[in-house]
């Protein structure tokens, strides 16, 4: 019984549970997906520098081109999670295409380049229909407990994703360790296909549909604060990324096993942030945890060009800049997810959140060529130092904002606990 006792609520609850598994065994798929294709297409095709490029392109380009009209799309579905259904099982058949065609001796990049994009598209759609799901299946009062479950388990499939992933591509080729992440695509459609919650009505169509979503992100002061905080940050952060593989190896000297290291310290950083996000919002509110976990997130990466000295020591200092910065993250995500779900309105979710999207992905690439561009021209550590305290300051769109203020999260009228 006491045993029981200790399970969170929400995983007593049946169909919340069954929407928390197949999320989690998704997630999981995620990472050998993650790891096999790239793999793929350099062990099996030899693609070079510019091909990896084009296929992290394909990968990233949904999400930019996509978010907007699959939201307007999504507001007017009366079941989100049967669109879900459909892209989970269309993602399982496109990965299944990989270790066909290798077997026939047909594999190309094309396809590679096809199949990643094709993925990306429909993960897209099952994002932004998620959302819509989410809030029919869990309280407002439970959000930021559900949040944490789910982003728990995305810490964990960080954790052991790349493990698991390497030895499947090690044991069976890339291609067929895909068979693998088809089948939980396959999984989480079939734990979907077990829950039927109501969900919100389809948002009528009328004029300025597909732009309501946008309009109402910039009209709202909180929403638009936390989009500007966030949109600094990725800017910021896709800066430090583009450069941060490049600088611990040739400036630091950090093999790329210690740096395999280092980001799973980031991963158990991020379980511990799942963990602890539940009593940060109740000790200091969702306002505080949204500062907290932005001064979290990015103070933190302040010692990666900080760093120098003896490599022990400088193995140290990036271990804790990566722990630190992921049980940030996690509270920033959570506390920021939870709020959003509890604002916005059922009629318009997915197109705010669609919206919320786009921009956000559009500061990416942005920031990614403005890094390489410094880095080459200042040199890598001063780049560094430009991002990372440029990420630091994004806190300042949150502080004048009404969220900084907010303790309780905004409760929809009219909503049950979900049916177990």
């Amino acid at each position: 019984m006491a045993l029981v006792e200790r399970i969170p609520a929400l995983l007593r609850e049946r169909t919340f549970r069954r929407y928390w598994t197949g999320q989690t065994i998704s997630l999981a798929g995620d990472q050998i997906s993650l790891m096999a294709i790239p793999l793929a297409a350099v062990l099996v095709l030899g693609a070079d520098a510019a091909a990896m490029g084009w296929l992290k392109a394909a990968e990233l380009l949904p999400a930019l081109l996509l978010n907007l009209p699959l939201g307007a799309w999504a507001d007017r579905q009366t079941s989100r999670r049967r669109a879900m259904i459909a892209a989970d099982v269309g993602r399982a058949a496109l990965v299944l295409t990989l270790p066909v065609a290798y077997m026939l001796d047909a594999l190309t990049l094309t396809q590679l380049y096809v199949v990643a994009f094709g993925i990306g598209a429909l993960t897209v759609l099952f994002e932004v229909c998620n959302t819509t799901l989410f809030v029919a299946l869990v309280p407002t009062e439970r959000y930021v407990q559900a949040n944490a479950l789910v982003n728990g388990s995305r810490s964990t499939a960080w954790l052991a994703g790349p493990g698991v992933g390497g030895l499947l591509v090690q044991f069976l080729t890339a291609p067929f360790a895909l068979v693998a992440d088809a089948l939980t695509y396959l999984v989480s459609a079939g734990y979907l296909a077990r829950i039927k919650p109501v969900e919100p009505p389809p948002a009528p169509v009328a004029k300025g549909h597909f732009t309501e979503g946008l309009r109402w992100l910039v009209r709202e002061p909180s929403m638009r604060a936390l989009f500007a905080a966030s949109g600094t940050v990725q800017f910021f952060n896709y800066m430090f990324h583009t450069l941060f593989v490049l600088y611990v190896t040739t400036e630091l000297g950090i093999s790329a096993g210690l740096l395999g290291l280092i980001l799973g310290a980031g991963a158990v950083g991020g379980l511990l942030g799942a963990v602890l996000s539940g009593a940060v919002v109740r000790r200091i509110g969702i306002g505080g945890s949204l500062v907290t976990g932005f001064l979290g997130f990015t103070l933190p990466l302040l010692l990666v060009p900080l760093a120098d000295g003896p490599l022990p020591l400088v193995v140290f200092v990036m271990f804790v800049a990566e722990f630190l910065s992921c049980v940030g993250v996690m509270i920033v995500d959570i506390a920021a997810g939870s709020f959003q779900m509890a604002l916005i309105p059922d009629a318009v979710r997915a197109r705010v959140m669609g919206a919320f999207r786009t921009l956000n992905h559009g500061f990416r690439p942005i920031g990614a060529l403005v890094g390489g561009l410094l880095g080459t021209t200042i040199g890598l550590r001063p780049t560094l130092w430009i991002a990372t305290a440029g990420a630091v300051l994004a806190v300042l769109w949150v502080l004048p904002s009404p969220l900084a203020r907010m303790r309780e999260l905004p409760t929809r009228e009219g909503e049950s606990a979900p049916v177990g």
